[in-house]
C-alpha cells in the first residue's frame, strides 16, 4: 500500500477554494467559473479534458480522461458542482474550522467529495506505475435539479464504464450507499369554474375542492411497510376567498425502491380523474429517476471497498438512501458504488458541514480504489 500521507490541511485547502466559488444550480455563470478551476487542476497531469457547454439555463460539464486505458471499459467517477444553496448564502455560511468540522455550502454536499476523487486522481497519476484502468471523472452542473442535461451524459459514459464510484457524502457515521429509491415527479392541473361565493355558488366548480379529492387519492397510495411514499409538496389555486376558484395545481413527489413498485404507481398517479362534473383535471410526469437496486456486480464492488476500507483502518458499512443521485442512472447497467465522499451532517441547512476526521481514509479508500479495481 502506497504510504502517500494525503495532507489534510492540503485537502482542506483545496475543498475551500471550490467552496468558496458558490454555485448554485440557477447559477451557470458561477458553476462555469468554479469549472474553470477545476479543469485548471488537470492541466498539468496526464488527462484530457473536455468541456459539453451548458444549456436551458445550467452550467457546463466537464470530463476528464486518464490518458491510459481508454477504449476500454474502465472506472467512471460521478460528481456534480452545483449547490442548492442560493447565491450569497456564504455570508451566512462562510467556510470555517471548528473541531473536527469544516464549514461551508456544498462542503458535505458534495464538493468535498468530489475534490477528494480529483485528489485521490493526482496522485495516481504522482505513482510510478499505472493502474489497470482508466479514470474518467465527470462533473455535472444539475444534479440538485434532477439531471436535466447531463442524464444522457451519464447513461453514455456509466454504459461504456466497468465500474461506476460517485461522491456523493457518505450516511450516518460514514456509510456508504448500495442502494436508492426512485424519484417521480408529477404536476396536478385542475380546471374549474368561477363563480360568486355568496350569490351564485351554485354556477362555480370548485378546482381547489377537486384538488383536496386527489391529495386524499395521492396520500392513500403512501405504503411506508413497502417504502413508497408520496408527498403533495406544492399547492396553489384560487384567486379570491369570495371567488369559487376556477384553477388549482399541485406538485407531488413519489419516492418507490424497485422498478415494480415504480410500474404500479406510476400509471396509478397518472389514471387520476376529476369526481366532479364539469371541472377537468390532468396529471402529467414520470419517473425522473429509476431505482438503484444492488445488483449482484454491485455487491461484489461493495465488498471489494469493505475488504480495501478494513486494510485502510476502517470498517465500511452499507446502506439504503431514499435520496436520488446521478447513481440511480448507471446502477441498473454496470457496478456502482455511491456514497465515497465525506462523512459530515446537513446536506442543504444552514449548518452543513463535513467531518475533517473523514477526509484521509476516504481520500485514500478512492486513490486504493483506483489502483485495484480491474
Amino acid at each position: 500500500m502506497s504510504s502517500y500521507p494525503f495532507e489534510i490541511s492540503a485537502i482542506l485547502d483545496g475543498i475551500r477554494r471550490w467552496v468558496e466559488i458558490e454555485s448554485p444550480t440557477e447559477r451557470p455563470d458561477q458553476l462555469n467559473k468554479l469549472a474553470d478551476v477545476v479543469a485548471a487542476g488537470y492541466r498539468d497531469l496526464p488527462a484530457t479534458i473536455e468541456r459539453i457547454a451548458g444549456r436551458e439555463g445550467c452550467g457546463d460539464h466537464l470530463i476528464t480522461r486518464s490518458s491510459w486505458g481508454q477504449g476500454v471499459p474502465g472506472i467512471l467517477v460521478l460528481s456534480h458542482l452545483d449547490t442548492v444553496h442560493p447565491m450569497g448564502f456564504i455570508r451566512r455560511l462562510p467556510f470555517k474550522i471548528n473541531g473536527d468540522s469544516a464549514f461551508g455550502p456544498g462542503t458535505y454536499d458534495m464538493k468535498g467529495g468530489a475534490y477528494l476523487a480529483y485528489h485521490a486522481f493526482r496522485q495516481i497519476c504522482a505513482d510510478d506505475a499505472r493502474p489497470p484502468l482508466g479514470i474518467t471523472h465527470l462533473y455535472v452542473s444539475d444534479e440538485e435539479i434532477g439531471s436535466p442535461t447531463s442524464r444522457a451524459l451519464i447513461e453514455a459514459e456509466g454504459r461504456k464504464a466497468k465500474y461506476v464510484l460517485v461522491t456523493e457524502p457518505a450516511r450516518d457515521g460514514g456509510k456508504i450507499v448500495t442502494g436508492r429509491k426512485g424519484v417521480g415527479r408529477f404536476d396536478v392541473f385542475i380546471k374549474g369554474a368561477p363563480a360568486h361565493a355568496g350569490e351564485r355558488p351554485e354556477d362555480g366548480r370548485s378546482a381547489i375542492r377537486e384538488l383536496a379529492n386527489v391529495i386524499q387519492t395521492l396520500e392513500a397510495m403512501n405504503d411506508l411497510s413497502r417504502g413508497i411514499t408520496i408527498n403533495v409538496g406544492v399547492v396553489r389555486g384560487g384567486t379570491k376567498p369570495n371567488v369559487i376558484a376556477e384553477q388549482a395545481h399541485a406538485e407531488v413527489d413519489l419516492r418507490v425502491p424497485t422498478m415494480a413498485h415504480a410500474d404500479e404507481l406510476v400509471p396509478r398517479i397518472l389514471r387520476i380523474t376529476s369526481r366532479t362534473d364539469g371541472v377537468r383535471l390532468k396529471v402529467s410526469g414520470g419517473l425522473n429517476r429509476p431505482p438503484y437496486e444492488k445488483s449482484k456486480a454491485g455487491a461484489t464492488l461493495y465488498e471489494h471497498a469493505r475488504q480495501l476500507a478494513a486494510e485502510i483502518g476502517f470498517e465500511l458499512l452499507d446502506a439504503f438512501s431514499g435520496g436520488g443521485s446521478d447513481a440511480n442512472f448507471t446502477a441498473a447497467h454496470t457496478a456502482t458504488l455511491d456514497g465515497l465522499g465525506v462523512d459530515g451532517k446537513g446536506a442543504h441547512t444552514h449548518y452543513e458541514q463535513l467531518y475533517i476526521s473523514s477526509i484521509e481514509p476516504r481520500a485514500r479508500l478512492l486513490y486504493r480504489l483506483y489502483q485495484t479495481l480491474r
